[in-house]
């Protein structure tokens, strides 16, 4: 009883789950949308919305990628 019971299936490690592109898109459009956010916020209180927006987002594709690779390290490597 012991043994069965010691070596189940519920005891082992869960298995390395595999890659989501989805959860990646996400990932990327929300960090790039926070960005542009922020960027909107500072430009609307420079002056410029637009400006902001713009600076947001060109500081938020490469933002979005680095959380990325952060994320899903394991499987780029």
């Amino acid at each position: 009883m012991w043994p069965n019971l010691l070596f189940s299936r519920r005891m082992q490690a869960a298995s390395r789950s595999s890659f989501q592109p989805v959860e990646a898109g996400a990932i990327l459009a929300s960090t790039v949308c926070m960005c542009a956010a922020g960027g909107a916020g500072v430009g609307w209180a420079a002056g410029s919305t637009g400006l902001g927006v713009l600076g947001g987002v060109v500081v938020g594709i490469p933002a979005g990628v680095f959380v990325v690779y952060r994320r899903f390290k394991g499987y780029f490597s």
